[in-house]
């Protein structure tokens, strides 16, 4: 009698406004990887340039997203969800036509602003408008947009970027923005959070500010040096930033994250795997796309099939791993799947000058497994290592983490890949070949120098990130404790649905 119950649009109409504004911000996390080269050499932008393209976006959308939850509670989600809708698909326009590098940065900044208002919102509103059954079957159907989103961007971005243009990956969410708010508006109802909550401004502001400083200093590191005293102020800077947030949390009535959780080794764990699953497993992609286009000469569609073993075999596994795995401890999946995805990144550290894009696919196959692994089974393990009553801030803070560890992924990784080629063929070379410009270097460094070079820096970036992986992995394996079937007796299903109205409220 399911597909009755599913019949009419009035029934669908709420999950499908929310899953196609889910599958729209989460997908441009990812899309722009692949259309790097070709903004580099239409903006004529650097490589920090580029890390900003994507770090700008996932910035924003980890340090608002706490904090842009709360106060949908109390202005009202489906108001929140429609403003987010509309500053994003603003905000894409300005993607779109932007004419440098510092419009195209500052305009992915507000596109993250809005995509936050349109992510704190989604699980509370299906929440409000879904009970027993019907939620249960809206919340697998969202998990799996969700988990898809990422996975095809790049595809996504290959084929509009070798189609009509970079420019269209920005311009093609206007007419699926218009489509949200329609659907949004017509079948989504209103929902509030507490009457009497208040917005932890002051705690949103801090940590925009640490995540942003520190950031920024690593960024700025491979340019400028890590003893220099543009860096030593940022991270300084981030530091005092921290120390603030630390204060802010411990004094508001209504914090976006009560410290008190990180004293639960299973809830700070389960943070730590949620850093370096996205750091580990998404993080270096976009330097493997660059190399793959600028310096094998690929092009973005054939550079965006060679990452399809990732996707292709995280969908597999989360979809078998589901049924088989049913019943083990979340640490050791979650924990395996981390030490596997830093192993898929140990494996693609074998590059030379003469290497092709085979040397990536048994490594992004390993890493895929893992992310099969680690992707379904996070969130379950966060609300399961909290009290009941804290599970919306704990699904809020994985995600906040996830989007923290990618950004702060991208400039680790970026600055490790510059260093290792600044040591073959120099500081300004570097920059130019890893900013995707390694044609211009022909006439100055030789072409087999420019891929010694990549490849070197890449080896570092994938080893720095498998060593992250498998820290995540050790983490999660020797912190986590709790079973997902242990929250109030239930199954991890069960536990986790009636949290919706309360999850990402901070």
């Amino acid at each position: 009698m399911l597909h009755e119950e599913w019949g009419s649009m009035r029934t669908w109409g709420p999950l499908t406004a929310v899953c196609l504004g889910t599958f729209m911000l989460l997908l441009d996390v990812t899309i722009v990887v692949v259309a790097l080269p070709d903004m580099a050499r239409a903006l004529d932008a650097s490589l920090s340039d580029l890390q900003w393209v994507i770090d700008g976006y996932a910035l924003a959308l980890a340090a608002l997203l706490l904090g842009v939850g709360a106060a949908a509670d109390v202005l009202g989600r489906r108001r929140i969800q429609i403003a987010g809708t509309v500053v994003f698909a603003l905000a894409s326009l300005g993607c779109g036509l932007a004419s440098n590098a510092e419009v195209l940065v500052a305009a992915r900044a507000v596109q993250g602003f809005g995509a936050a208002a349109m992510f704190a919102t989604t699980l509370p509103l299906l929440g409000a408008a879904y009970q027993g059954k019907r939620r249960s079957m809206a919340l697998g159907v969202w998990g799996a947009v969700s988990g898809g989103a990422a996975a095809l961007g790049p595809i996504f971005g290959g084929l509009l970027t070798e189609g009509p243009g970079w420019r269209w990956i920005f311009f093609v969410n206007l007419p699926v923005s218009v489509a949200a708010v329609w659907l949004t508006l017509r079948w989504v109802p209103e929902s509030k959070g507490h009457a009497a909550r208040r917005v932890d401004w002051a705690g949103t502001v801090t940590f925009a500010l640490f995540a942003g400083a520190l950031t920024y200093a690593v960024v700025r590191a491979s340019a400028v040096g890590w003893t220099s005293g543009r860096t030593l102020v940022t991270l300084a800077v981030a530091a005092l930033s921290l120390i603030a947030f630390v204060v802010v949390e411990r004094r508001a009535a209504h914090p976006l994250i009560d410290l008190r959780l990180l004293r639960k080794p299973a809830f700070t764990g389960i943070l730590l795997g949620a850093i370096g699953y996205n750091a580990a497993a998404f993080a270096v992609i976009p330097y493997f796309s660059i190399w793959l286009q600028t310096v094998l000469g690929m092009s973005p569609i054939r550079g965006s099939l060679v990452l399809l073993p990732l996707a292709a075999t995280s969908f597999v596994v989360a979809a078998v791993g589901g049924k088989l795995l049913h019943g083990v401890p979340a640490r050791y999946v979650i924990g395996g799947g981390l030490l596997l995805i830093g192993a898929g990144c140990l494996a693609m550290a074998v590059l030379d000058a003469g290497s092709t894009w085979r040397a990536l696919v048994p490594g992004l196959t390993l890493a895929g497994i893992g992310t099969g692994l680690v992707a379904p089974g996070l969130a379950g393990a966060a609300l399961a290592s909290v009290p009941q009553e804290n599970a919306g801030m704990a699904g809020g803070a994985v995600n906040t983490f996830r989007q923290l560890g990618y950004a702060l992924g991208v400039a680790v990784f970026g600055t490790v890949l510059t260093s290792r080629m600044q040591d073959a063929i120099g500081h300004d070379a570097a920059h130019t070949a890893a900013g995707g410009g390694a044609a211009a270097l022909r006439g100055s460094v030789s072409a087999h120098e420019v891929r010694d070079a990549f490849a070197a820096g890449l080896n570092g970036a994938s080893l720095t990130a498998g060593a992250v992986g498998l820290a995540a992995g050790l983490a999660v394996l020797l912190m986590v404790r709790t079973k997902p079937a242990s929250v109030a007796g239930q199954t991890p299903s069960a536990a986790a649905e009636p949290t919706p109205e309360k999850a990402l409220q901070g």
